[in-house]
């Protein structure tokens, strides 16, 4: 069940801490109680690491399998940290028949990370997604807020150096 990659180390602050203890409590006698404090234990930490999980299924006495079990069905949680940039690669169709299969592993190569993992450094995370609406544009990446359109797996690097 161990969620760790090599390099990416769970860091907690006593804020964190005192804040998801307010959430658990607050839910703690709450029928279904359990995806709430998972969406609000994410907002607090940004993902949801084996630690969370287990001060989780303490608090609400449940087995952590149940917590481990709701966290991995959801694609709305994470079990890693996402980066100060988070990439997404279009796997929709459109951008799929224009190569962006070949984008994503062009991105896995480069930042030896495989999707939904996040570099040692923090500074990039991957993922994949479906159609975001820009298949006029196919294929399409995004940097945050920033959308690559019309790309290859050539330009990946002069892209990446641009938030180096």
């Amino acid at each position: 069940m161990a969620n760790k990659k090599p390099g990416v180390a769970f860091h907690d602050t006593p804020e964190q801490a005192a804040q998801l203890q307010a959430i658990i409590e607050a839910h703690k006698n709450e029928k279904g109680a359990l995806m709430p404090v998972l969406q609000k234990a994410q907002d607090v930490y940004g993902y949801l690491p084996i630690e969370v999980q287990t001060t989780i299924a303490e608090g609400l006495e449940i087995p952590l399998e149940e917590v481990y079990g709701v966290v991995t069905f959801y694609a709305q949680f994470s079990l890693y940290p996402k980066g100060q940039y988070k990439i997404s690669v279009c796997l929709g169709t459109a951008c799929y028949v224009k190569g962006s299969g070949d984008i994503y592993d062009r991105l896995q190569q480069v930042l030896g990370i495989s999707g939904g993992e996040c570099t040692p450094d923090g500074k990039f995370s991957l993922e994949a997604c479906r159609c975001i609406g820009a298949c006029g544009l196919a294929p399409v990446m995004t940097i945050n807020e920033d959308v690559y359109g019309k790309i290859t797996p050539d330009d990946v690097k002069d892209i990446l150096a641009k938030y180096a």
